[in-house]
Parts: structure tokens; sequence; C-alpha cells
């Protein structure tokens, strides 16, 4: 057994009281103008809760996907980190057929990621 899987807490018995959590970011988005939490944003009210069901989770990982492409320097950075070429390539392909871009083009609305600071409290590889 590795010494990672031998330091693994398993936090199921340390439950918040909450889903939320602290209720940090919940907060933050009832206190901003829009202020909408849970409720649906952008005109998708026609969209089947299939169809959103299902993508709520590539959405997510998507997101994931284009902020580690920059903190870790784009595709060798990617690469560096354990995912394959071709797992990269797929991300890539999927995150241009859903935004029109590549993810090294890609501005997210509303996110600024500090470089610097990921690079000072990175946790190892």
């Amino acid at each position: 057994m590795s010494s990672f899987a031998e330091e693994r807490r398993d936090y199921r018995s340390e439950r918040m009281d909450s889903p939320e959590g602290l209720g940090i970011a919940r907060a933050r988005w009832e206190a901003s103008s829009d202020g909408r939490a849970g409720k649906v944003v952008g005109g998708d009210e026609g969209i089947h809760p299939l169809v959103r069901r299902l993508a709520a989770p590539a959405l997510l990982d998507l997101a994931g996907f284009w902020v580690m492409w920059h903190l870790r320097g784009g595709f060798e950075g990617l690469r560096a980190t354990g995912l394959s070429r071709s797992s990269i390539y797929r991300r890539v392909s999927l995150f241009r057929t859903a935004t029109g871009m590549h993810p090294d083009e890609f501005v997210f609305p509303g996110i600024k990621l500090d470089l610097e600071e990921y690079q000072e409290r990175e946790i190892p590889d």
C-alpha cells in the first residue's frame, strides 16, 4: 500500500452541517447582483431536464480542464500531471466544440487565475 493511501482520511465521519459546506460560495452568489442561486440562468428554461442533467457534469469537467490548462502551462504541463496525449486532445476537441475556441485563447468570464500564487501553494506532484 502506498504512503498516500495510508494517509488518506475518510471524511464521511466528519460531515459538514450542510451540503453547502460553510456556505461561503452560496453567500457570495446570493449577495451578487444576480443572486439567483438555484434558479435557471441564461434563458435555458426550454431545455429538457435530462439534457440539463447530462450537461452539468460536462460543464464542470470542461471548466476544470480550462483551469488546469492555464495553471499547468498548457499541453506539456498537463502531460506532466499524467494525462495522456489522447485524453488531452479529446478534451481540447470537446472544449472547442462547446465554446468555439481553443482553451488557450478562451477567457472564462468572471474567472481570474493567479498563476504565481498557484505555483507558490501548489500541491506537489
